[in-house]
Formats: structure tokens, sequence, C-alpha cells
């Protein structure tokens, strides 16, 4: 045995070296995070209007693996302000760039038909038009499908009695809008199955398929294919894939807030023993949360708790389709008033296009306070300076932030946008109806899980490892592949 010992040792750390020459496991998948810069600047009113006329489009009206997409873009409104993904459809399949949203249903894709539909985009993407006619697999959706009755319980779809087709109309506040009809086709995606092997997978999905945009949807300045709607309604993917038993009703995200953007998206359940959770409230057309009260350095802010109750035309959304974050009127000001007296001794307030902005010399975590947004059950999203802070341009030697949240008038409406989701796990359990979070490092890997018909927890790793920054990950998965090997190769010279 003494002799054995040795031999077996020297031959897995010939195995581990090798396996660290290969570099790649299959329990990783590589996120995209890196995205050429847009060409030019925002201002803050611009990014204000955008986020307006994006308001005023907030569409009303048993499990299997996990499913990965790469995510690219950042929150930065002077950089890019949106983020979004690839998804691949068709047969041969194609590509498509599209915007992650949690505030709307529908994954629809401009079409070859379209009129409007930008040709170029500043992101310097590749812009590209589904064409059902040269699919293999494509197939147009008829007014009694199933799938079309229950999209018009949501108003995510309509019926042409003409020509039978299963047809959406999506008008939207400020005067654009987008209108086409339904096809269905296969989603191709990477899915992790059976102790964290990656195939490649596909599943029918039913989409829209654009042939009309109007208004900003025709702009090329941050143009894509089209929108990935993540809420909940039947006609959502993440609705069509549960019912399939393919993936949970469950989808996490992690966005990456530094200036290379990026993050982590997936069909499950991120875990993280710090994650929180809030109920949704129930019977809502968006992600609603019962926002409770606003602390600023842990003084709670004397607001009237009616201002955060939910109806039909108020409450407090998740959407990260939205680039900054919003407040109602009453609770906007009580949360100026409060940081400003916070840092009133330290730094100098100024007024930069109508924007309350503070110039500063030092780093802002030195300055300014947390702030904490406080929810039913007791949860709290704990608010870092950059989580409500804007850096638009440096005077002197002093940088100038400005804060980010910006007042709703006369609504009574919380709107969280990409400003306060990043740099943060967000969980959407469908399932239990709750939404969770915790603070992150999302360009760190993740353990993912998702509840199979055996009961079986499945954790796997989802998250890009950088080349520098996640060596211990690297070993921990490395050790995990050789284990089995180690242990065969022990009992081979017994």
């Amino acid at each position: 045995m003494a002799a054995v010992f040795p031999t077996w040792i020297l031959i897995a750390a010939l195995l581990f070296e090798a396996a660290v020459v290969m570099g790649s496991f299959p329990a990783t998948l590589k996120l995209e995070r890196k995205i050429p810069l847009a060409s030019h600047e925002l201002e803050l009113s611009q990014l204000r209007e955008r986020d307006r006329l994006r308001h005023g489009r907030l569409l009303q009206s048993s499990s299997g693996g996990v499913v990965d997409f790469p995510v690219m873009g950042t929150y930065d409104p002077f950089l890019v302000g949106l983020y979004y993904t690839k998804v691949q459809l068709g047969s041969p399949p194609r590509e498509f760039y599209v915007q992650v949203d949690t505030g709307s249903d529908v994954l629809w894709i401009g079409c070859n038909s379209c009129n409007g539909c930008p040709q170029s985009s500043g992101l310097q993407i590749q812009l590209n038009l589904y064409d059902p006619g040269s699919s293999s697999t494509a197939s147009l959706v008829s007014c009694s499908d199933q799938r079309c009755s229950a999209g018009l319980q949501s108003s995510d779809s309509g019926c042409s009695a003409q020509s039978n087709q299963c047809s959406y109309t999506f008008q939207y506040g400020d005067g654009s809008g987008t209108s086409g009809y339904y096809v269905a086709d296969l989603l191709h995606f990477n899915s992790i199955l059976e102790g964290s092997v990656i195939t490649n997978s596909t599943a029918p999905i039913m989409f829209g398929c654009s042939v009309l945009q109007t208004g900003d949807l025709t702009k090329s300045d941050r143009a894509v294919d089209g929108i990935f709607g993540f809420g909940q309604q039947s006609l959502s993917v993440i609705s069509q894939l549960s019912s399939q038993g393919i993936t949970p009703k469950v989808f996490s995200h992690c966005l990456k807030g530094s200036n290379s953007g990026g993050g982590i998206l997936v069909f499950g359940e991120i875990l993280e023993p710090n994650m929180v959770y809030t109920p949704l409230v129930r019977s809502q057309p968006h992600y609603n949360l019962d926002l409770r009260s606003i602390s600023v350095g842990g003084q709670v802010l004397s607001i009237n708790p009616s201002v955060f109750s939910t109806s039909n035309n108020q409450g407090t959304i998740v959407d990260s389709g939205t680039t900054l974050a919003y407040l109602a009127d009453e609770a906007y000001d009580a949360f100026m008033s409060a940081i400003t007296n916070a840092v009133s001794q330290t730094v100098r307030p100024i007024l930069s296009k109508g924007n309350q902005c503070y110039l500063i010399t030092s780093s802002v975590n030195d300055i300014f306070p947390q702030v904490s947004l406080n929810f039913a059950g007791g949860a709290s999203m704990i608010l870092n300076p950059q989580d409500y802070l804007v850096q638009q341009n440096s005077i002197g030697g002093s940088a100038s932030w400005c804060i980010g949240f910006q007042k709703i008038q006369g609504q009574r409406i919380t709107i969280l946008g990409d400003l306060v989701l990043k740099d943060k796990i967000f969980v959407y359990d469908l399932v239990n109806q709750r939404i969770g979070w915790t603070n992150y490092d999302c360009s760190m890997s993740v353990n993912v899980s998702t509840n199979i018909n055996t009961g079986r927890t499945e954790f796997v790793n989802a998250g890009q490892m950088s080349n520098d920054g996640s060596s211990r990950d690297q070993v921990r998965g490395m050790l995990a592949l050789l284990l089995p090997i180690i242990m065969l190769t022990g009992l081979l010279f017994l």
C-alpha cells in the first residue's frame, strides 16, 4: 500500500496538469461580457425622456435543466444604457440580438418584410431580420391555436378574422409601437443537465414576427433585433419552456455594472447564502413588489406608506428595460432632501442641466450614505452610492456625480431599473411568486439549481471565469472532475 500511494498521486497530478492545460470544463459556460462602446454620450435629460417613453410602453394588460444565455451591454447611460442577449431561432439557426426586458412578456423579432426596422445599430452589432420562409421548421400560428387564445387574456395577442392568423399590436404611450404576427419555430439554447453536462438543445416556441415599427423603435443608436420579454404571462418564453417541462419556472440574472458590462442570465435559480426574498404582489401585469419604506444612512424617511401601495396604475415595478430608477413625487423629495443633508458638509452641490449633482474629489463611498429599500417580509435592498448616483463628467480636478433616481410627476409609481438592478443577483421565482436578491460581483461564477422530477437539486457553474480572478473556482471545478478518476486509479493499484 505504501508503494501504491505515491504512484496514483503522481497519475492524479499528471491528470490535473493536463486539465489545467485544457483550460475548459463541461460545467462552465463562457458568457460574453465585453461590448463596443457607443460613439456618443447622452444627457440625463435625454435618458429621462427615453425612460418616460419606455414607461408608456410597459405592457399592461415539473422542470428540466438550466438554460444559459450570454449577456452584453451595460447600465451606464453614457455608454449603452441597456442589457441584451443573443437568441438562436429557426432551421438552420440564425442569431438575433434582443433586449432583456422584465417589463414585458413576448419575445419578438423584426422580420424580413418589416417596415421601419433599423438597418444598423450604434451598438456596433450586426442586425438580422427573421425570415420564416427560410426556416424549415417555421409555421404560422392560427387563431384557433390555444396559445393564441391564452394570449388574448393578457392582451399579448389578437386575431385577424380575414387571415385566421394570430397577431399582435403593441402601441406605446409615446406613439411608437410594433405590430406583426406570431410564428412557431425552434429556439436553440445551451442546457445544463445530468450532473452539469452541457448539451445543445432545441424547443418549439411561439414568438412575434414584427412587420412594422414606429417611433423610437426605428432609431438606430441603440438598435437591437427585438425584445426578449421575461414577464410571467403564458406567451413569455420562460412560461412556454416550463410548461413543456424543459426548464423550471424561475429565472435569474446578475448584471455587471462596470463599463465592460455583461453578466449572467439563466433559466434556473442562482443560489447564494445571503439571498433575501419578498413576495410578488399577485394579479399584476408586471413584477410588482410591496415597498414599505426607504432608509437613508439608517434613518427611515417620513413618507406616507400609501405612496408605495399597489393598484392598477401605481406600485413598485422591477424593470430591466428601464435605464435609471424612478420615485413618486413625495418619495423623491424626501429622498433628495436626506441625501443632500447627509453630504452638505462634505461636497459642493450643483445643478447640471436640471439634475442635482455634486462635485467630489474623493470616493463616493467615503461621502455618500447607504440607502435601503425596505419591502414586505422584512427584506431590504441595500444600495451603495453607485446604485443611486451616475458619474456624468469631470470639472477641473473634481468628478461630477448626479442623482440617478428621477421623479415621476403626478404618479405614485416606483420603477427599479438597471441602475439599481446591476451588481446584484436577482431571482424571479414564479412558482412561489417571490423575488430575491443579494449584492454580488457579477464577474464571478455562480451556482444554479433546478428542481427536477426526482427531487434532486443540480448545481452548475453558469458564470464566466475570468483568466486571472477565478482560479479558486477553476481549481474547485478541476478537483470535482478529477476526484472520480483519482479514486478509480487508486483502486486499480490496490
